[in-house]
């Protein structure tokens, strides 16, 4: 049986969201899921179910701005990668914990939720029973095939400008991400012209906290998925060197769906497998 919950979260400033939960009868480890940029966490269920059927407690955070989160972004109302790792982040954590006391815990995460997992996993290195990547990997230009790559640098600039000009970005419009807080774009931007994870306010050096990373990492990318090829999951890898690492790249044929950035999460059966490979 696959119990489900709804855990109230507020974070030390005053954010508030939920977490959906897939909980089994007899867990084995928990899972934290980071959810990609403007998705909202409840369109994870098909793949906490499919986690929580091979026994591993899901729980789909909710980035600040989306689905049951208390904020949108606005003029007067912005946040960055600070905001994310600082109190969003440790609060949902502290929840889980509170949920299932003692079990091992693991941290994944789907395109920007990868990202910002493996930079908040460098921050807890002890705490870490493992991380998966899916669709994932560094935005940093040089790591996408060219052409693409070259026309990069161009939206890494205008995007951060057209969410100053406009208040957010309007992520709807420009077929990026949904209505997305100023401070964000310009921390994700500055990862791909640059290479280099930080966060604007922070202190925590950000890269090294990746190096430190030494929980094994299952990464998955798609064959048709231009918006995170391997290429640029693998950069992201290279900067957790001390974390034993594998990587899959799944086909349409395999997926029973088109293996792009977004369909596997209605087919996610054997995106689950393959992250659970390592365990085997």
């Amino acid at each position: 049986m696959i119990g489900e919950a709804r855990l109230d979260v507020t974070t030390t400033d005053g954010h508030r969201f939920e977490l959906l939960a897939q909980l089994p009868d007899r867990p084995i480890a928990s899972l934290l899921w980071l959810p990609a940029l403007g998705v909202a966490a409840r369109h994870y269920l098909p793949f906490a179910e499919a986690l929580a059927a091979r026994n591993i407690a899901v729980f789909l955070h909710e980035w600040r701005g989306n689905g049951s989160s208390s904020l949108r972004p606005g003029r007067h109302q912005d946040w960055g990668y600070r905001e994310l790792l600082q109190h969003d982040l440790p609060a949902a954590q502290a929840a889980l914990h509170a949920a299932l006391p003692g079990l091992p815990m693991r941290l994944g995460g789907h395109s920007l939720g990868g990202q910002l997992g493996s930079c908040y996993a460098g921050q807890r290195t002890d705490e870490l029973d493992a991380l998966y990547l899916v669709a994932s990997g560094t935005p940093w230009w040089r790591s996408f095939p060219p052409p693409r790559g070259y026309l990069l640098p161009l939206a890494y600039r205008f995007l951060p400008w057209l969410a100053d000009r406009n208040g957010t970005l309007p992520g709807r419009r420009v077929g990026f991400g949904g209505t997305e807080a100023r401070g964000l774009i310009r921390d994700w931007a500055r990862v791909g012209l640059s290479n280099h994870y930080a966060a604007a306010g922070l202190d925590a050096d950000l890269e090294a906290g990746l190096r430190r990373i030494q929980a094994p990492v299952a990464a998955v990318v798609f064959d048709a998925d231009w918006l995170a090829p391997a290429s640029s999951m693998r950069a992201l890898l290279a900067k957790m060197p001390a974390a034993p690492s594998t990587l899959q790249l799944l086909s349409s044929a395999q997926l029973n769906a088109r293996a792009d950035h977004f369909h596997w999460m209605k087919s996610p059966q054997a995106v689950a497998s393959a992250l659970l490979h390592h365990d085997d």
